[in-house]
């Protein structure tokens, strides 16, 4: 996956959106947030001016006005967002973006959430379950594979994402990726 690509694991996706991070926390008085950002790198998420929010099922449209890294985190400032309490009942809102904005990708790259769910077969025609979700390790992400009632069994193994090592092929409208893996690791 290319630099600023990563979408990480925490992601979900809901009805063509993508979720990008959430708003944690006011930070300051005049209405700016703490945001908790999904995207590798964390700054990712500030390249996306219009924001859908998204808090007990109600969504709602803000446009980002300035964002910056502060401390470890990031913090945001709202168009409408102007005082702490405003700020305060958006804490928690979910940070959504359409996936049709999401910028294309070059062949054989992929965000995460495309590799979610993905069926995951050895070169050899093994099952080993689907892909429930990927981290990052910072020598190469790492995908958790799940065994189902499919596959050869129900264990739960950790496939470094290294393409042409040991992910071989990933075919999104299959739902399939063939790795070279021996089943017994």
């Amino acid at each position: 996956m290319p630099d600023g690509a990563g979408i990480k694991s925490e992601e979900v996706v809901s009805g063509g959106y993508v979720v990008l991070g959430k708003l944690t926390s006011p930070y300051g008085v005049k209405g700016w947030l703490k945001v908790y950002s999904y995207t590798s790198p964390m700054e990712g998420i500030l390249d996306y001016t219009e924001w859908v929010l998204e808090q007990r099922g109600h969504r709602t449209t803000r446009r980002l006005i300035q964002g910056r890294r502060q401390g470890k985190g990031l913090v945001a400032s709202l168009e409408g967002i102007d005082s702490k309490e405003q700020a305060e009942s958006l804490a928690g809102a979910q940070i959504l973006l359409p996936k049709r904005a999401l910028p294309e990708l070059a062949s054989g790259d992929y965000y995460w959430y495309q590799l979610e769910g993905l069926r995951v077969v050895t070169l050899s025609g093994v099952d080993l379950g689907r892909v429930t979700y990927l981290f990052e390790t910072g020598a190469n992400d790492v995908l958790v594979v799940k065994g189902d009632m499919d596959s050869v069994d129900d264990k739960e193994r950790l496939l470094p994402f290294l393409p042409d090592e040991v992910i071989r092929e990933t075919d999104l409208a299959a739902g399939t990726m063939t790795v070279d893996w021996d089943p017994e690791f």
